[in-house]
């Protein structure tokens, strides 16, 4: 009765704003049972719970008003562990803590380009990847002044670690990961040299940071050498024959006190002591064309050390290297991805464009002909420039691989002053040998072979002759410390024909500013029984040293 009371109080000219009043109302009530029964979903819209899953929520809070506009609202904080417990692997050898120095993966790139950004760059290295090759004479001498480069510099570029980042890692770093971290930053802001009696500094890229660079290796280095390993593949050093650089590098360092440790836990390195000419001697079947035995037995030690041990795996195999002379040391790592991407490869057969060797990781070795294990410094030394009366000497196989029968093409027979042949003939070998040739010659011609690697660059460094590089696509010897347009020329493989036009322009004080450097350049190249500083086996190892400090994360 009251209601009616009420209605019959409101006025007739109301009675259209009291309806919509009450459809407001009751739109408003809808809207609200509506929301007290939804939640936000993932796109910003709103999900409506089904009626039998109402049970399970003892309370539903109203929605804040930022959720229903498509605002994000602040994620809750995770709660604080630990930092014992907060990553923690199970104890295998298989699944060790995840190091921060391990070789980063490529990170994502969104410019577009669709290739990835590498997260840690020297600037002193030249590009990565194929490029195509063109002729240089080296960098004028008048200009070189002290040799001494701007200061390198180390950058670290923007990356997306979350996307490619391993899920776990050590709340705590070893202490070798922090020497090395230590050491790349020392590097970054090295002490001027501006003379060094025992350096010449037209012939390094940034004579400050090598300099730096060796001292922190000789403080500092320690390098593991597993023991495992059958005879003779593993521990059984070549000495003689051009693949000798790996035996002796083998040799010096299992021998050696300062750098090798019994203990891996101490160790910034892992050397794994095999010899791929020993590999390919053992296992390769003559003539089968079949190398896949050699691969499946690398394949299988490192899955070996990688149960047995807990290194290989704490960081990918990136600590890991090996030294390999022989034309398939590259590839021999192909079969294991970890091995052939991330473990440090110094070989001879240094070709950026089979996509096993990566520039600024691996390391191009100087493939060393030793004819005299017991004397390797033999014969060492040159003829002065008036005794050099040829422009230009080569001898050796003309059917090896795609550049040599060009060369012996266009310049076999053609100029006198141009001594070009296949294998030296007997009637000139019986009055002058190869090695005088080489003595008596301003230049000497190093082309590639089958592959790109050939011993007359060191060669022609032993005999004071200036070496004359063909083969595109190959990373010179020690390539990020040494300068060599300092004392070499590299010639396109497509200049060929242009050889002697491009040699005759160079100007007799060119010239020998480049043989005198051959000269200071020696003692970076000789093998001794017993190393000395700076010498070849040195210069391999900081090398290694030099790109493992290139690859790693200091924050991980």
């Amino acid at each position: 009765m009251a209601s009616i009371r009420i209605r019959t109080m409101v006025p007739a000219a109301a009675r259209p704003w009291c309806s919509r009043l009450v459809i407001v109302v009751a739109v408003s009530s809808a809207a609200a049972v509506f929301l007290t029964f939804s939640v936000p979903s993932s796109n910003g819209g709103w999900l409506v719970i089904p009626t039998s899953a109402l049970f399970s929520l003892s309370t539903v809070q109203p929605p804040d008003f930022t959720l229903a506009t498509n605002h994000t609202a602040a994620p809750s904080p995770l709660p604080d562990l630990p930092g014992s417990e907060q990553f923690v692997y199970p104890s295998t050898a298989a699944q060790p803590p995840f190091s921060d120095t391990a070789s980063p993966e490529p990170a994502v790139d969104n410019s577009g380009t669709g290739e990835a950004k590498p997260p840690m760059a020297i600037t002193m290295f030249l590009n990565s990847g194929v490029r195509e090759t063109e002729s240089h004479v080296g960098d004028s001498f008048e200009n070189s002044g002290s040799g001494e480069p701007a200061p390198t510099k180390w950058t670290a570029e923007s990356r997306d670690d979350d996307a490619k980042a391993p899920p776990l890692k050590p709340s705590v770093r070893r202490k070798p990961d922090e020497e090395l971290i230590y050491a790349k930053t020392e590097i970054e802001r090295p002490p001027i040299v501006s003379d060094d009696p025992e350096l010449y500094a037209a012939l390094f890229r940034n004579i400050s940071v090598f300099k730096r660079s060796y001292e922190l290796m000789e403080r500092i280095l320690k390098v593991y050498i597993y023991s495992e390993g059958p005879r003779p593949i593993f521990h059984t050093p070549q000495l003689k024959g051009i693949y000798a650089s790996e035996g002796w590098f083998m040799k010096l360092m299992e021998e050696n006190r300062r750098f090798a440790v019994r203990e891996p836990n101490e160790a910034h390195l892992f050397y794994l002591p095999y010899s791929a000419r020993q590999l390919e001697e053992a296992l390769y079947k003559p003539n089968s064309h079949d190398m896949k035995p050699l691969l499946v037995f690398l394949k299988n030690y490192v899955d070996m050390l990688s149960v047995k041990y807990p290194f290989w795996n704490r960081t990918k195999g990136a600590d890991h290297f090996i030294v390999a002379c022989h034309d398939w040391g590259p590839y021999t790592t192909k079969l294991h991805d970890e091995f052939r991407k991330n473990t440090i490869k110094a070989l001879c057969n240094a070709d950026i464009s089979e996509g096993v060797f990566i520039r600024g990781k691996d390391v191009s070795l100087p493939e060393t002909s030793i004819r005299m294990p017991q004397k390797p410094l033999k014969d060492i030394g040159g003829k002065r420039v008036s005794r050099r009366p040829f422009l230009a000497f080569f001898a050796g196989n003309a059917h090896h691989g795609r550049v040599r029968p060009i060369l012996l093409d266009c310049w076999s027979g053609k100029d006198e002053s141009m001594r070009i042949y296949g294998q030296l003939p007997s009637k000139i070998s019986n009055t002058m040998s190869y090695i005088q040739h080489m003595k008596s010659s301003k230049y000497c011609i190093c082309p590639m072979g089958y592959e790109v690697n050939s011993p007359r660059i060191v060669e022609a460094i032993y005999y004071e002759c200036v070496p004359v590089i063909i083969a595109d696509n190959f990373v010179l010897p020690f390539e990020e410390v040494l300068n060599w347009s300092a004392f070499s020329i590299v010639i396109a493989e497509k200049d060929i024909p242009k050889l002697k036009d491009i040699l005759a322009r160079i100007s007799l004080r060119k010239y020998i500013y480049l043989q005198n450097n051959i000269k200071r350049l020696q003692k970076h190249f000789l093998w001794h029984p017993n190393p000395v500083k700076y010498d070849i086996f040195h210069m391999i190892l900081h090398s290694v040293w030099f790109n493992r400090l290139n690859q790693i994360q200091e924050n991980g």
